[in-house]
């Protein structure tokens, strides 16, 4: 069983529950979560639970335990920024360092990479079929829940003008559903992504033409907060096989760039720079 989740205190997570609904065969059930109907679907033999919760998305740390058979989690949310950029993005949750908004300090999601990747790609289709005047990323990997279960958030940003967008909720709502229908069909390998911004442009071109598919990616200022558990962990917490890291080598500071070079030797992971 997929399951999708949306928040009752996020307007633009329930904007897509609405478009998901509309556009898709999704049955009411008589099961009720958190005071809220279950909604299920089967698309292409995939059973499909819509949930809807009444927390903020990034606290359902005990998501796994209520839903046992999820192989995979999608949040579909809203996303905030100060600069109020129209953006559609996709990451995995975790944290790098301490749990400053939700999750568990030092303890990441496993990434669905594949996943993640077949909804970017989705997300700049339906941005250029709708016409939407909007960026498209990756985010890095941050904020909770931390669950050991491929877990992604699919996220409409980046103020209340676009979180009540139905047109821009559309587009995540069938990415969402695209990245689910193929997820039985995930690559064979994946990398893990350090450096750079927390919206990297250089990994999400990457992967929208075809060079890599991302799965956890390390920010510039959390490349200090990296050592061998935690690049440990990275790997072990992807759920395809990490190949090899790529750098985003500019997007490294300099006096974490030695220490980096280290601790990739001490866990035996190749790299290229970018």
């Amino acid at each position: 069983m997929i399951l999708i989740v949306a928040s009752e205190k996020d307007i633009a997570s329930l904007n897509i529950k609405e478009q998901i609904l509309k556009h898709y065969q999704f049955k009411k059930t008589s099961e009720i979560f958190q005071q809220n109907y279950l909604y299920s679907v089967v698309l292409n033999d995939i059973e499909i639970t819509l949930a809807t919760i009444n927390q903020e998305s990034v606290n359902a740390q005990n998501l796994p335990e209520e839903f046992p058979s999820a192989q995979l989690i999608v949040f579909i949310s809203r996303h905030s920024s100060q600069s109020g950029i129209p953006t559609l993005s996709v990451h995995t949750p975790g944290n790098f360092a301490e749990a400053g908004l939700g999750g568990l300090p030092k303890n990441l999601s496993i990434s669905p990479a594949t996943a993640m990747r077949d909804a970017l790609r989705a997300l700049l289709h339906y941005k250029e079929e709708f016409a939407l005047d909007y960026e498209v990323s990756y985010e890095v990997t941050h904020h909770g829940p931390s669950l050991n279960v491929p877990t992604m958030f699919v996220e409409l940003g980046s103020s209340e003008k676009q979180w009540s967008n139905s047109k821009a909720a559309q587009a995540v709502a069938h990415s969402t559903i695209y990245a689910i229908d193929n997820f039985s069909k995930p690559a064979s390998s994946a990398v893990l992504g350090i450096g750079g911004t927390h919206y990297n442009q250089r990994f999400t071109c990457m992967a929208l033409v075809g060079e890599a598919i991302f799965g956890h990616m390390i920010p510039k200022h959390a490349v200090c907060n990296i050592d061998s558990e935690m690049l440990s962990q990275c790997i072990a917490k992807t759920f395809e096989k990490v190949s090899y890291a790529v750098l985003d080598w500019k997007g490294i500071k300099s006096e974490d760039k030695l220490k980096l070079l280290s601790v990739l030797q001490d866990v035996r992971v190749s790299f290229k720079k970018v």
